[in-house]
């Protein structure tokens, strides 16, 4: 049974369908850990939820605009900020009504996923804090973990002091550092390859490092 990550859809599921088969990824033994966003740009919000739920052991991280979907889906209120953000794209997505078994997948998800000495988060985490002190915002939001990381790049530091050997994030897209695959610094995985810019999505082997990716979407 293998583990793997998989970086924000953006609901892209042509993407998914694509790193799941090229993976080799078994939907009933292996483990997926989602870094949150299925929601919003992409046109098929609704199908990527629905594949994912296939997969038997789904680990699912929150994302941004995962909060603003589950809130317009429990409550009805959409936010402006997320209809500019291409929330517009996902309520079309649900013209007849989000299914049940979405909300609860995202009643369910998790703010962040510890595995041994490795973290699973949307966006990153508030290096001051610990995990019991940090907020939403931390999580789902700020990326000045990211930030810091990219700072101190060319330092003797070997990376960031931090409780973790690896941190896996979703969040900040890889191209706005100049690459469509993966960035590892200072101890993270930048994981969004920029599938909600029309770019690639990515699929890794947690252990082994191995990635697959999507075509472009562009």
């Amino acid at each position: 049974m293998a583990k793997y990550v998989i970086g924000d859809i953006h609901g892209h599921v042509k993407a998914l369908e694509q790193c799941l088969e090229r993976s080799g990824f078994d939907k009933d033994d292996d483990t997926l850990i989602c870094l949150g966003d299925v929601c919003d740009r992409g046109p098929h919000v609704k199908e990527s939820f629905d594949l994912l739920l296939e997969i038997k052991n789904l680990i699912y991280v929150m994302g941004n605009h995962d909060i603003w979907f589950l809130d317009w889906a429990t409550t009805g209120n959409a936010e402006f900020t997320w209809e500019i953000q291409y929330g517009e794209v996902t309520q079309a997505n649900y013209r007849e009504g989000v299914p049940e078994s979405h909300i609860e997948l995202l009643k369910n998800a998790k703010l962040y996923y510890e595995d041994g000495n490795r973290l699973f988060v949307h966006a990153g985490i508030d290096i001051y804090k610990s995990m019991v002190e940090q907020t939403e915002y931390d999580l789902l939001w700020n990326r000045d973990l990211v930030k810091h990381a990219f700072e101190i790049k060319g330092s003797p530091v070997i990376d960031l002091d931090l409780p973790y050997r690896e941190i896996f994030v979703g969040h900040t897209p890889t191209i706005n550092y100049g690459s469509a695959e993966p960035i590892f610094v200072k101890g993270l995985w930048l994981l969004d390859t920029g599938a909600g810019w029309r770019e690639k999505l990515t699929i890794m082997n947690v252990e082994s490092k191995e990635f697959w990716q999507s075509d472009k979407l562009g």
